[in-house]
């Protein structure tokens, strides 16, 4: 189990590693060649063409103004500047919403850490039960910070259930105020868009194939006889698959025609050649520009033949179409109401926006989207499963201690302080990083083939499938996997009746794992996320080997957006730490709340600078977070009232029962 000592070794490596990338990016970021990858949206808006540099060609490559070197901290201050109104403007509600939830964590964590550190942790401090337990248990001087220091039928508990109706409290009232802050912000943002087309239109699937009609006439009949105040019109969906690959070629073709004339125009005398054969390595020389023109003439002609193809095949048309209405009132009542006996023909729903339409699962039919969905739920499942046991090897590096009184023999090399030190105090938290790292990308790819319509959607169901295994093995798994291998000699030679006593004692120790965690991911890896290094060597080498046109120049920086499917679970485990810890091992709150702090700065500067949201869904991920951010309370309150049972309090646990019934009603009134 990692001690005081492990804890501050960790702490050491990850604040110096925070360090090192806020002054590394705080560098990269002044030097012109890299403008465009710490500065990507402003290119994107517009707002900037081209490095702002002096000092002639070598001012092209390395920043040279002195006095930007002496002032290359003011990025942080820079990044508070900008108001939320500025803010929705510049980058969108869905980064305001994304931004507030860590102010939101601010503001119920301050006042929870002040709380617990002056009246629980005096109250744990107080007791002897881990000094007692010492020859059975594997504990360390943290755990005396810890409820698991008091000892069993204390009356001292009741400082803790009291707590926990407090924090409990405290927490729904902030989430009350941010729900209602939210959704009038919402209403304001969409009164201010105007009249979109995504707000009258719905999307209608498995349109039914009846003969003598097209797709479209059914679609046109259907609703003007079932919606003929409020029906406009509709657009029917193609499948254009060839048509898309004949635009991607000619995009390709014509940036070789544009580099071609760029070297025309600054090599007059010189027009440029190329081999006429496969990929331009074999065959006669031809002229470039000419060659390209003519390329690009002949694909025009198969795209007009290809778009009169599509227009004509039957085989074409998808059972799909974009139904507009009159008012928004019509679109509402379409899209939330059944529109036919035989309840999977018909679907409708609102409408994405057209940049959030996942376009390839359009025509999926309803038989194959149950099916599919089936078959990722049971893949999801057996991940879940599957990734206990890297958990499980993570959990055996944080007890090194359990492991030596079980096999003596790995001693030896435990022995050497700082080994032990480095073992249990930081790799443990670095390498569930590393065996988290690819599992969102994962999930996103299941949440695709599950048949969602949407970006937005997809991405909404790859958090809640990531939420949950963060849930089951990062928090139940660390706790489960962790126990057994911290306590394992223990559970070896006690009576089985000791067991549940030996785990209500060494959940709260579990404290000391979770304190690692947070430190390699939310200090160092959020400071890692600023700095941006693999996007910037990326960046580098595609400009270096890659980039021929200013079109290529703005694929390559492209930036992306912020990542949800990996970011809102990841803060809503935050919270889930930060609220079953808060009562039952308090020093883990200082933790929480410099990763709140640090996050909320960075990731308000990437929004500004650097990420550009692929679409808008107005908020729609925020009641998924606020019901994640109750089932943690509900959670925190579930674990301390087993806890105490385990304490033998009986008389105080019975007064923790209404609390998650109170919880989960306040949720549903929100709701």
């Amino acid at each position: 189990m990692a001690t005081l000592s492990d804890i501050g070794v960790s702490a050491l490596i990850n604040i110096l590693s925070a360090v090192v990338f806020l002054l590394a990016f705080a560098l990269l970021r002044i030097q012109p060649i890299n403008d465009r990858v710490y500065f990507p949206k402003w290119y994107i808006k517009g707002e900037r063409t081209s490095p702002r540099r002096r000092f002639g060609f070598v001012g092209k490559f390395v920043n040279l103004n002195l006095w930007t070197y002496l002032t290359f901290l003011n990025w942080m201050p820079q990044a508070l500047l900008m108001s939320e109104e500025k803010l929705i403007e510049h980058a969108g509600f869905d980064s305001v919403v994304f931004l507030r939830i860590y102010t939101l964590g601010l503001r119920i964590f301050v006042p929870m850490t002040v709380l617990a550190i002056l009246i629980l942790v005096p109250v744990n401090i107080s007791g002897d039960t881990v000094s007692f337990l010492r020859k059975e248990l594997v504990t360390s001087n943290i755990d005396k910070l810890s409820i698991s220091n008091v000892q069993p039928k204390s009356i001292k508990f009741f400082f803790h259930i009291s707590m926990e109706y407090l924090f409990t409290f405290w927490t729904c009232l902030l989430l009350y105020l941010e729900y209602d802050k939210v959704a009038s912000m919402r209403l304001e943002f969409l009164a201010s868009q105007g009249r979109r087309v995504d707000q009258f239109t719905v999307l209608v699937r498995n349109v039914p194939q009846v003969s003598g009609r097209s797709v479209s006439d059914s679609v046109d009949y259907y609703f003007r006889k079932n919606h003929p105040s409020t029906y406009l019109c509709h657009q029917i969906v193609y499948n254009a698959n060839r048509f898309a690959r004949l635009v991607r070629r000619r995009n390709r073709i014509q940036n070789w025609l544009d580099y071609n004339q760029l070297r025309f125009e600054r090599h007059p005398n010189k027009r440029p050649t190329r081999k006429k054969g496969f990929l331009g390595l074999c065959g006669g020389r031809v002229d470039s520009i000419d060659f390209y023109k003519k390329e690009l003439a002949e694909l025009d002609v198969r795209l007009t033949m290809e778009r009169q193809r599509i227009l004509k095949d039957k085989k074409s048309i998808v059972p799909v179409a974009f139904v507009s209405f009159n008012s928004r009132w019509g679109a509402a009542v379409c899209a939330q109401t059944q529109q036919s006996k035989n309840p999977i023909l018909w679907l409708t729903s609102w409408a994405p926006e057209p940049r959030d339409v996942y376009w390839q699962n359009l025509a999926i039919p309803f038989v194959s989207l149950t099916i599919r969905k089936l078959v990722i739920g049971s893949l999801v499942f057996a991940l879940i499963f599957f990734y206990m046991i890297p958990i499980a090897f993570v959990q055996s590096l944080a007890n090194l201690d359990g492991l030596e009184k079980v096999a003596p023999f790995l001693r030896r090399v435990m022995e050497l302080k700082f080994i032990k030190s480095f073992l249990q105090g930081f790799l443990p938290g670095l390498a569930l990083k590393i065996f988290l790292y690819y599992l969102p990308g994962i999930l996103v790819i299941m949440s695709k083939i599950e048949g969602y319509v949407s970006l937005s959607s997809i991405e909404r169901k790859a958090a809640s499938k990531y939420y949950y295994f963060m849930l089951v093995n990062v928090f139940l798994g660390s706790i489960v996997a962790g126990t057994a291998f911290q306590q394992l000699h223990a559970f070896i030679h006690q009576s089985p009746s000791q067991i549940p006593r030996t785990i209500g004692v060494s959940i709260p120790m579990k404290a000391t794992f979770f304190i690692t965690f947070i430190m390699v991911d939310g200090w160092a890896g959020i400071a890692s996320e600023i700095l941006r290094l693999k996007h910037l060597v990326i960046y580098q080498l595609k400009n270096i080997f890659l980039v021929k046109t200013e079109r290529d120049r703005e694929i390559a920086m492209y930036p992306g957006s912020v990542d949800f499917p990996e970011t809102l679970p990841s803060l809503q485990l935050y919270f889930l730490l930060g609220l079953v810890y808060a009562v039952v091992t308090p020093i883990l709150l200082p933790f929480i709340l410099i990763f709140f702090a640090l996050a909320y700065l960075v990731y308000r500067h990437q929004i500004i600078n650097v990420y550009d949201q692929r679409y808008e869904s107005a908020g729609a991920f925020w009641p998924h977070v606020h019901g994640r951010i109750i089932l943690s309370l509900v959670i925190s309150q579930l674990l301390l009232m087993g806890l105490l049972s385990t304490k033998e309090a009986a008389k105080s646990t019975p007064l923790l029962i209404i609390l998650p019934v109170i919880t989960w009603a306040f949720h549903k009134y929100c709701k």
